[in-house]
C-alpha cells in the first residue's frame, strides 16, 4: 500500500487481482450516492455551453454535421443527391456517420449533434471515473475534475471523432483492467470488439487505448504481479486483440494516404499547453495554478495517492508523442491530440484521501471553481461569437436552393486565432439549410464517405486543403492555374455564391466585374457570381 514517508504514496495493484487492495484498507472517500450526484451536477454544469448555442463554435464541427445530414436526406433530397452520393467503406473515421444520422431521424440535425457532443462528454467523464474504479477498487471523486478538462483546445478543432473514441478507449481500459486476472477467452473478447468499435471512432483513438494497455501490462511486469509471477508471453500476448486492425487499415482506402506523414518537432510543448488552454491564456494560468495548489496540498498532508500505472503510463505516452508525426495518414495535428486523452488516463490513476472534512470541502471548492470558471470562459466567448453565428444563417438564408458555393480567404492567417474556428467551415450550412454545393465539405477518399458527383468532383476541395485567396481567385478568373488545375479555376463559369472569409468590416468588392455583395457580416462577406455573357459573335 503506501509507506508513512512518501509525498505522493503509491497504490500497486494487489498480487491477487491486478487491482487495489480491499476497500477497507484504501483511503476514504465520498460515498457512491454522493460521487454520482456530483457527476450529475458536474455534467448539468459542462452541458451549458452546448444546450445554450445549437451551433457551437468548433471548426470542423459544422462540416461534419453537414454531412450527418446528407447522409439523412440523400434518399429524399433531389438537390443533395444531384452533388453528393455515399461511399460506404471500411474507414477509421466514421462513429459520428452511424450514430448521429440515427438520432436525426427523431429530432432536428442541430439537436442530434448536440445529443452526440454531450454523449462524448458522457464517455469520457464516465471512462475516467470507471477506470479510476478499476484501478482501486472503490469508486473515487477525484476523477470529477475530468469534467473542466472536457473543453479544451482539441475540442475547438472539432473533431468529433476521435473525441468519441477517447471515451471509449477509457472504458477498454477499465474493462481490461477488471478482466485481467478473470479467464483469458473473455478479456480478449471484450478487448477486440472494444479495438474494433476504437478503429472505427478513429484510428488515433485506438492507438490512445494501445497506450493505455502497453503501460498497465509493463506495470504488471516490472512488479511481478499475478499468481504465477511475471509472464513475459502474456505480456505480448496483450497486443492480439489489435492484430484485427491491420487487414482491417489494409482493407480501407485510409491505407492510400499512408505515405502521406509529416514530423515536425514545433508544436510538441503547444500540444501540452492545448490540454488546459482554451480561449485565454490567464484562465489556464489560474485552473492550472490552482490544480497544481490543490495537489501539493493534498502531497504535504499525505491525502494524494498515486497508482503505480502513473510512472510507467507517463514514460509510454511521452515517447510515443515525441515520435508521433505532426501529420499521420494526411490526418493533421496528430501528435498534438494524445496529450489531451491522456490527461484523463493520469486522473484516473489518482486518488484523494477524503475521509477529513476539511479534505472534503477543499476538494469540493476546487471543483466548483475549476468547473465555473471554464464554463464561464467558454460560455462568455461564445455568447460574443453567436452574433457572428446569427449573421452566418442569416447570410445562408439569401442563397438559393442547389446553389454552388466557393469559400474564399481574404486573410491567409484566418483561422489561426481560436475566436476564429467556428468561421473556417461555417460555410458548410449551406449544405444543411440550402442544400447546397460547397467547396468546403469534406469530401476526401480515404477520410470519409462523402462523396461528389461528376461533373461538380472537379470543383470541389478533395484533397483537405486550404481555401484559395482573393488573389488567387482573380488570376483564374479567366485563365486556369498555371502550375496545375485548380478547383477555382475559371470560377465564375462554375460557383453560384463566393463566400470571403476574415474579412475586415467595410472590406471593398475584391471583384465588382464579377461579384455583386449580397450580405456583410463580421469577418466574412457573401457574394453573388455575375456569370460571364456569351462569347462575342
Amino acid at each position: 500500500m503506501t509507506t508513512p514517508s512518501s509525498a505522493f504514496p503509491t497504490v500497486p495493484s494487489s498480487p491477487a487481482h491486478g487491482r487495489a487492495a480491499p476497500p477497507e484498507r484504501l483511503p476514504h472517500d465520498l460515498r457512491g450516492r454522493w460521487i454520482a450526484l456530483l457527476f450529475v451536477a458536474c455534467f448539468a454544469l459542462v452541458a451549458v455551453p452546448i444546450l445554450t448555442h445549437p451551433l457551437p463554435p468548433l471548426s470542423d464541427y459544422v462540416n461534419h454535421l453537414a454531412r450527418m445530414h446528407v447522409i439523412a436526406e440523400l434518399p429524399h433530397n433531389p438537390n443533395i443527391a444531384r452533388f453528393y452520393y455515399l461511399k460506404w467503406s471500411i474507414l477509421p473515421n466514421m462513429m459520428m456517420d452511424l450514430i448521429v444520422p440515427v438520432i436525426d431521424r427523431v429530432t432536428d440535425i442541430y439537436t442530434a449533434g448536440e445529443i452526440y457532443t454531450l454523449l462524448c462528454f458522457v464517455l469520457i467523464a464516465g471512462g475516467t471515473l470507471t477506470l479510476n474504479r478499476a484501478l482501486f477498487g472503490m469508486w473515487s471523486a477525484l476523477p470529477l475534475v475530468a469534467f473542466p478538462l472536457l473543453y479544451n483546445a482539441i475540442f475547438l478543432i472539432g473533431v468529433m471523432n476521435y473525441y468519441f473514441g477517447i471515451g471509449l478507449a477509457l472504458l477498454a481500459l477499465a474493462a481490461w483492467v477488471f478482466l485481467r486476472d478473470k479467464p483469458w477467452p473473455w478479456r480478449f473478447i471484450v478487448s477486440a470488439a472494444f479495438v474494433a468499435a476504437l478503429f472505427f471512432c478513429h484510428l488515433f483513438a485506438a492507438g490512445v487505448y494501445g497506450v493505455g494497455l502497453l503501460a498497465y501490462e509493463i506495470d504488471r511486469l516490472r512488479q511481478g504481479r499475478g499468481p504465477l509471477g511475471p509472464r513475459p508471453a502474456t505480456f505480448v500476448a496483450a497486443g492480439l486483440p489489435f492484430l484485427p486492425m491491420v487487414p482491417l487499415l489494409i482493407a480501407s482506402p485510409t491505407w492510400g494516404l499512408s505515405s502521406e506523414n509529416i514530423w515536425e518537432p514545433q508544436g510538441k510543448i503547444d500540444g501540452l499547453e492545448m490540454v488546459v488552454n482554451v480561449y485565454f491564456d490567464y484562465v489556464a494560468i489560474v485552473l492550472t495554478a490552482v490544480v497544481v495548489g490543490a495537489a501539493i496540498w493534498a502531497a504535504r498532508h499525505r491525502l494524494l495517492h498515486v497508482h503505480s500505472l502513473m510512472l510507467p503510463l507517463l514514460v509510454v505516452a511521452g515517447v510515443v508523442y515525441l515520435a508521433m508525426p505532426r501529420v499521420v495518414f494526411a490526418s493533421y495535428m496528430a501528435d498534438q491530440r494524445l496529450p489531451v486523452a491522456i490527461a484523463f488516463f493520469v486522473l484516473a490513476a489518482l486518488r484523494a484521501d477524503l475521509r477529513h472534512r476539511l479534505a472534503r470541502r477543499g476538494f469540493a471548492v476546487v471543483l466548483i471553481v475549476l468547473l465555473a470558471v471554464r464554463v464561464g470562459e467558454v460560455q462568455v466567448v461564445w455568447n460574443r461569437l453567436s452574433q457572428w453565428t446569427v449573421a452566418f444563417r442569416q447570410s445562408v438564408e439569401q442563397i438559393r436552393p442547389g446553389s454552388r458555393i466557393l469559400v474564399a480567404y481574404a486573410d491567409i492567417n484566418g483561422g489561426n486565432d481560436p475566436r476564429d474556428l467556428g468561421l473556417v467551415h461555417a460555410a458548410c450550412l449551406a449544405m444543411i439549410e440550402k442544400s447546397s454545393l460547397v467547396t468546403t465539405a469534406f469530401a476526401v477518399k480515404g477520410k470519409q464517405i462523402l462523396r461528389v458527383h461528376e461533373p461538380y468532383r472537379n470543383q470541389v476541395d478533395t484533397e483537405d486543403g486550404s481555401p484559395p485567396q482573393i488573389e488567387q481567385l482573380l488570376v483564374t478568373e479567366e485563365e486556369p492555374s498555371s502550375d496545375g488545375p485548380r478547383y477555382w479555376d475559371l470560377w465564375p463559369q462554375h460557383f453560384d455564391y463566393v463566400y470571403v472569409l476574415f474579412t475586415e468590416r467595410g472590406a471593398s468588392n475584391p471583384d465588382s466585374d464579377r461579384l455583386k455583395l449580397v450580405f456583410e457580416g463580421e469577418r466574412f462577406q457573401l457574394y453573388k457570381v455575375i456569370p460571364p455573357g456569351p462569347p462575342p459573335s
